[in-house]
């Protein structure tokens, strides 16, 4: 009897033991591959970033992303001030510190913004992405050898963001409402998809150029980069494709790589361009407003073409990545095949010189045409069409145009953060609403003035500093002091030695990689609004940070303080752990209330359109406590006003919105509507003109006016 009781413990004991063994076994995997570990978490970090935020122009959808990288990139700041080993330098601290006034100046902005409540948002966005890039910044302090990891990470967030793109496109029917032919998904804007695969061409080129690793591997870099390059032209960015032509080129240029890379470049450059030359061709794949069913047909069959791409690619890959892992070619047959890849590179440029110089307005004439083409405020958009990617001209100078005159009347301070767009209405030529200036500088020096674009030079030079001296890029020779020297005497000896080469690790070159990644990113954000996006924003700031916190690669081990010393320091770090904690929260606890009000207002339509004026009333009051910077609950709580027959406070509501954003023409359009449905078109016409001459070219302005007049001519 006893053994039979004791049977299905003995089996049972043996399951448990089964099953600890499977997790003691998984857990082993995961500790012994934790690059792959962090490349997996932080790619599944992006990807949702971007199909969660899109374009940033949602306000639910962006506080989400606002606050999990606040609360993530503040929980990793303190526990990396616990865990990070004592003595070691905080590299990074002055682009944090230069980071961190900018953010500041941010949020200063409100207080003489035009547009206070949009300053508010986006000084919440400039927070999390100071948290985003400090959490960064501290995990390179605390997991130096994790680069692999971040480096694979943006890698496989781009063709995974790319492929879905591409996949959108070859099945229509996932997006039918979509008309556009241009790649879209998931960020509702093309320009960012193309962002997105130039930040993925640098980690192509490494993981398909490097001598360690395995091969079978590496050969995923050809059919990886293949997808990238036609997803960037299917975008038909021209900002995306000037970003990706400077940072590769900045890649070749630093990287010890060359031939390697050209090699793996120029096998899945082969095959993106046959699949675009074919794309191009079809009108059912590049023109606006075709009908679903041709689009259907036309994109499975670059569905089909696309998997074609990527088996020949995997394929060409692998025999090139085991070719490249068995075999090295002499020192020689490497000078020639160098000397041959810079010759060609070097014909590229003169040939275009040629092509510009047989063209009817010759050399000089095509660059004066060019460059009027670009900055021509009265330049013609370009139509959605592959013929895009060789013109020049835009409404793009048109934007920075009014970005400047914007900048000129308030030269100093600007006119607040992303008060842009409503700065811009009083002086707009034309009617389309633009937000964003697309380009940086004339963005920020119409919003934050000379004092915000100071603070973003600073950050650069800062940044540029830091990455030198991580990744060992600076100049061979002290310039200034070799030029001393010749002044003074011709004697050689005198003058400074060059500096000592550093030795080509394997960090150093994904370290370059990584600052090639954070270049793309700034050199799009120079001429595109991509800042505002926060898929590609946290791309490039991780990729920025990682590089800015590494420091130098020789830095000697620290040495371990005393014991006393070495406990107070520690209960120091832990009280400032505490301290940016608690920062987190608050900063997320503001990041959270511009969307509260948008719900409770949202609540207060809800019971005005069902007649409950009272509760409506409650609602409003309470979406204009939770943001106290915004007109719209204020708004709605007139409306809940006039609902419940309190006239004269919803005049007095309307006084209020216009005293907090006089320079908002939606103040003094609704005050005026409110005042023509009461029967004042005297007083209508007053408000109604001062609308019409903040917003010109506002049809509903002058709609507005327009009746107004009528009704004031009326006995």
């Amino acid at each position: 009897m006893s053994s039979v009781v004791a049977a299905p413990s003995a089996d049972a004991g043996a399951a448990a033991s089964g099953r600890a063994g499977i997790v003691w076994r998984v857990r082993r995997r995961i500790a012994s591959h934790p690059d792959a570990l962090v490349a997996l978490a932080l790619a599944a970090l992006i990807v949702a970033i971007a199909f969660v935020a899109r374009s940033g122009s949602v306000l639910s959808r962006t506080t989400l992303v606002e606050l999990l990288l606040t609360l993530l990139g503040a929980a990793i700041v303190a526990v990396a001030l616990v865990a990070r080993p004592p003595g070691r330098r905080l590299w990074g601290g002055l682009t944090l510190l230069l980071f961190a006034a900018l953010a500041v100046w941010t949020a200063l902005s409100i207080a003489w913004s035009v547009q206070p409540s949009d300053s508010w948002e986006a000084a919440n966005l400039t927070l999390a992405y100071l948290a985003t890039f400090a959490g960064a910044l501290a995990l390179a302090q605390v997991a130096p050898a994790r680069w692999r990891g971040v480096l694979a990470a943006v890698v496989l967030a781009s063709v995974v963001l790319c492929a879905w793109s591409l996949l959108v496109k070859s099945f229509p029917s996932i997006s039918s409402l979509d008309l556009y032919a241009r790649l879209r998904a998931p960020f509702d804007y093309w320009n960012a998809v193309g962002l997105m695969a130039a930040l993925g061409i640098p980690g192509c080129l490494w993981l398909g150029a490097r001598r360690d690793g395995h091969a079978a591997l590496s050969a995923l870099a050809a059919p990886a980069l293949g997808l990238l390059l036609v997803a960037l032209l299917l975008s038909y960015g021209r900002g995306p494709l000037l970003a990706a032509v400077v940072a590769t080129g900045c890649w070749f240029a630093i990287v010890p790589l060359r031939l390697r890379g050209a090699a793996v470049l120029a096998t899945a450059g082969a095959g993106a361009a046959i699949v675009c030359a074919w794309a191009f061709s079809n009108d059912a794949l590049t023109k606006d407003g075709t009908p679903l069913d041709v689009r259907a047909d036309a994109g499975h069959s670059l569905g089909l073409l696309l998997l074609a791409l990527l088996v020949v690619l995997l394929l060409a890959g692998l025999a090139l990545s085991f070719a490249m892992s068995r075999s090295a070619l002499a020192p020689p047959t490497r000078r020639a095949l160098g000397a041959t890849l810079l010759a060609a590179l070097a014909l590229v440029p003169l040939a275009g010189i040629g092509a510009l110089a047989a063209s009817q307005r010759g050399l000089t004439g095509s660059i004066s045409h060019g460059w009027h083409q670009l900055t021509d405020p009265n330049a013609q958009q370009p139509a959605n069409a592959p013929g895009r990617l060789a013109s020049v001209g835009g409404v793009r100078a048109r934007y920075w145009d009014n970005g400047f005159t914007i900048w000129r009347e308030q030269p100093w301070l600007g006119v607040g953060a992303d008060g842009y767009a409503t700065a811009r209405k009083p002086i707009q030529p034309d009617r389309l609403r633009v937000r964003h200036a697309h380009g940086y500088v004339p963005q920020t020096l119409a919003d934050l003035g000379l004092v915000g674009m100071g603070l973003s030079v600073a950050l650069l030079i800062a940044w540029l500093g830091a990455a030198a001296r991580a990744t060992g890029v600076r100049p061979r020779r002290r310039w200034g002091a070799w030029l001393l020297a010749l002044a003074r005497t011709r004697d050689a000896r005198l003058r400074p030695a060059a500096r000592p080469r550093q030795p080509q690790t394997p960090e150093r070159i994904g370290l370059m990689t990584l600052a090639t990644t954070a270049i793309a990113f700034g050199v799009h954000s120079t001429v595109d609004w991509t800042w505002f996006v926060p898929g590609t924003a946290v791309t490039g700031l991780v990729a920025a940070a990682w590089v800015a916190g590494r420091g130098p690669l020789g830095e000697l081990a620290p040495s371990r303080a005393a014991g006393p010393r070495r406990r107070a320091t520690m209960h120091a770090r832990a009280a400032l752990a505490a301290v940016v904690a608690v920062a987190g929260l608050a900063a997320a606890w503001t990041i959270w209330q511009p969307q509260r009000s948008a719900q409770a207002n949202d609540a207060a339509l809800a019971a005005l359109a069902d007649g409950q004026a009272q509760t409506a009333l409650a609602d409003a009051q309470d979406a204009a406590d939770r943001n106290p910077l915004s007109i719209d609950p204020l708004l709605t709580l007139a409306a809940a006003q006039r609902a419940a027959h309190q006239t004269a406070a919803a005049r007095s509501t309307f006084e209020r919105i216009v005293r907090l954003q006089p320079a908002n023409p939606e103040s003094w359009l609704r005050f005026g509507e409110f005042e023509a449905a009461e029967g004042h078109p005297q007083r209508a016409l007053r408000l109604l003109a001062a609308a019409l001459y903040l917003d010109p070219r506002g049809p509903e302005a002058q709609s507005a006016y327009a009746q107004a007049q009528q009704r004031a001519a009326q006995p």
